[in-house]
């Protein structure tokens, strides 16, 4: 220990230069310590899901899978990168460090090894004090690493800290269409209704630690669905059931996995693992998907993920070999072809997704189709870092034919029981660049591909572009590479994003994206085209003190009213979005959010509608005790100007709610530390309607101008 201190004394005041002198003084401190010190974990800041979201997404909507958001930034929270061993594309996926950062924390490692304490973040160049504060959620130096840890297995999950049990149950207050009696008719059957209670429950287990193991299950009953045990239909107990078991770094076994899991390598172009934030008030480092490579599955989301078996050896020290294997079954509505030599239900016209089982319809839907995967990646690390090439390949396989209905946007979508997919990406580093891209081939023979980079101009300046091509034929059933579609097919465009901070207090942000559309689309009976930008300035005087301003808009065709020969004309739609936001932190004890928001929409020679809405946060912290509180009030004149406001709720919950018509909404939510391994949330929401006799619509129908939720949860830590 002498050596250790002796060794961390001398380095430290070697480049003394460089370094602050808090920075400096904590050095000291921590070496000063002896063992005592390095038993200890430094206080690890909790996360601000809020001004992370914000941060990320220009404007937040219903295309964002914000399950999965939640879920990854979770899991970095709770399992932070060892900054010592993460790898180029494990910073760049955090969406926090610019390329020269990056480039700085290796070289900085490189030259002086390993990291001795967080704290030392500050003696790397570029990286300021903001930056550092934005990434101690999500990283780690650890004294032992799970490596060099001489416990057995079952040794190190016995002493896991993060192992965990989360319990959840949430209910609207008012009743619903869908729990009322059936009426009947006019063909004289009785209406369709849900079949379980309006109570939903969520239960969660898992222990984990980053890069040594992971074992959980999820469990959820969705609200209007029944517990029940009912082979026939495919029900056992809970609607939904995921569990995963997961090992890594074991010698040459980089990670072995079994149970339910997502993959990602390249930009996307083949596989891709649920969240990728695309375009938003982030505008440089979002534009660049990572090699994430295996990961498990424990989102609540009941689609999208493989379940079977993954595996990723590595060959050598520059190659990693991954191959899994998949089957499943999903939820899809079997239609019969009216071919008496065929069997009944010989082919099915769309997958579901919303994972809904409440009706019996949707429940005659629930597993029809068994789905098998299969594929696999060989990928290639150069000894800097610098290169990365990567050779992925899926194939998927349904149990029956999917062929879509006979749209005329849908003449070049899949058809067909099998589909097949290669792509080869590409990462390499120069200097303050990082040029990156993947291209792929799908069976029909459409080509798909990304190419593009990010760059340290210089301290001060970001730059990022990126062009897209998919063939209206490119098919890639678990794709999620940078898009203005929800999926990359029928698209082309470009896309330029800049970050600029002319002083330290002040940044600002833009983007511009041209897109257009070979070929018709959903609403759209004409290939189109469209464009999209966004300005943002950010101002940060002190440390309690945020104010920023944000501008968006988006231009794209749409159909006009009015149906001619079974086809719509197509004309432009502008859509704008304006938003001012100021945070204050009044005291320890006291933060306060004030934000409005406001946007128009118009369609070519059609009125202009508008809607805003006005946000008042209040949260307190008081010893275990945290309350947060909103007051809202909004004003829309239509569905096409609803208003998106990230809410918090509870730990691994997601509320972003529209905020439509004319009205109020408040919440509160309590979080209380009942002792050292227990803690429990309690969330009250309202929305009050001013101009409306009924919420919703459907089953989800309310005979009141109100609509109540309520959010119960516990989490015990073992």
């Amino acid at each position: 220990m002498r050596f250790t201190r002796r060794w961390f004394g001398t380095r430290c005041l070697a480049t003394a230069r460089r370094c602050p002198p808090l920075a400096f003084a904590l050095w000291w401190l921590f070496a000063l310590g002896g063992n005592e010190g390095r038993a200890q974990a430094y206080p690890r800041k909790e996360i601000d899901l809020e001004a992370f979201v914000q941060n990320l997404f220009a404007v937040q909507n219903e295309d964002v899978n914000y399950e999965d958001l939640y879920e990854s930034l979770f899991q970095l929270y709770t399992n932070p990168l060892d900054l010592n061993d993460a790898t180029r594309g494990e910073l760049a996926s955090l969406y926090i460090l610019s390329p020269g950062q990056i480039n700085n924390l290796l070289a900085y490692r490189q030259r002086n090894g390993r990291l001795l304490s967080i704290y030392e973040l500050q003696a790397v160049p570029g990286l300021d004090l903001p930056t550092i504060y934005q990434l101690l959620p999500f990283v780690t130096v650890p004294f032992v690493s799970a490596q060099d840890d001489p416990r057995s297995l079952w040794q190190r999950i016995a002493a896991e800290p993060n192992n965990f049990l989360l319990l959840r149950y949430d209910r609207g207050l008012e009743r619903r269409k869908g729990y009322t009696a059936p009426d009947t008719g006019s063909n004289g059957r009785l209406s369709g209704r849900y079949l379980g209670s309006p109570d939903r429950l969520y239960a969660r287990y898992r222990v984990s630690h980053a890069k040594d193991f992971s074992f959980g299950f999820t469990l959820e009953k969705d609200a209007g669905e029944q517990i029940t045990w009912e082979p026939a239909t495919r029900r056992y107990g809970a609607d939904f059931f995921s569990f995963h078991a997961n090992l890594s770094h074991r010698k040459r076994w980089r990670n072995v996995l079994l149970g339910d899991y997502l993959v990602q390598f390249g930009q996307g172009m083949v596989l891709a693992a649920g969240f990728s934030p695309g375009k938003g008030a982030e505008s440089v480092a979002t534009v660049r998907r990572s090699n994430l490579g295996i990961r498990p599955y424990s989102s609540v989301l009941e689609a999208g993920f493989f379940r079977g078996g993954a595996a990723t050896y590595q060959l050598s020290r520059r190659f990693d070999l991954t191959g899994f294997y998949s089957r499943t079954r999903r939820d899809a509505n079997l239609i019969s072809g009216g071919d008496s030599t065929e069997s009944e239900a010989d082919y099915i016209n769309s997958l579901l997704v919303t994972g809904f089982h409440r009706t019996p319809n949707e429940v005659g839907a629930k597993g029809n189709i068994p789905e098998q995967n299969l594929g696999g990646n060989l990928l290639y690390r150069s000894t800097d870092q610098n290169l990365q090439l990567g050779v992925t390949w899926l194939q998927t396989t349904f149990g029956q034919r999917l062929e879509r209905r006979p749209n005329a946007y849908n003449g070049f979508e899949f058809s067909g029981r099998q589909n097949h997919v290669a792509g080869l990406s590409y990462a390499y580093n120069w200097r303050n660049f990082n040029w990156f891209g993947e291209w792929a081939r799908s069976r029909s023979g459409g080509i798909g591909g990304v190419s593009g980079f990010v760059s340290s101009l210089s301290p001060r300046v970001e730059l990022a572009m990126l062009y897209r091509h998919f063939d209206r034929n490119f098919h890639s059933f678990y794709a999620n590479a940078f898009a203005e579609n929800t999926r990359p097919i029928n698209e082309r465009g470009t896309y330029w994003g800049v970050r600029i901070t002319p002083h330290r207090r002040v940044s600002l942000a833009a983007y511009y994206d041209h897109f257009r559309f070979p070929w018709l689309k959903f609403r759209v009976d004409a290939p189109s085209r469209g464009y999209e930008y966004l300005l943002r300035f950010s101002y940060r005087p002190n440390r309690v003190l945020l104010l920023y301003a944000q501008f968006r808009e988006e231009n794209k065709g749409r159909n006009r009213a009015g149906n001619v020969a079974n086809l719509n004309a197509v004309v432009d739609s502008r859509r704008r979005n304006y938003l001012i936001n100021l945070d204050y932190t009044a005291s320890r004890f006291l933060t306060l959010k004030s934000r409005v928001q406001w946007g128009d929409y118009q369609p070519r020679g059609g009125p202009l509608t508008r809607g805003f809405a006005l946000v008042q946060d209040v949260n307190v912290e008081v010893g275990r005790l945290k309350l947060g509180t909103r007051f809202a009030l909004f004003d829309t004149d239509d569905y096409e100007n609803r208003q998106y406001v990230y809410e918090k709720d509870v730990l691994y919950g997601f509320s972003i709610p529209a905020y439509y018509q004319r009205g109020l909404r408040n919440y509160f939510l309590l979080q209380y530390q009942i002792n050292r391994r227990m803690d429990g949330w309690l969330r009250w929401a309202r929305t009050n309607l001013r101009n409306a006799d009924t919420v919703s619509s459907g089953l989800e129908e309310i005979n009141q101008p109100r609509r109540t939720d309520v959010h119960v949860q516990v989490r015990y830590r073992f």
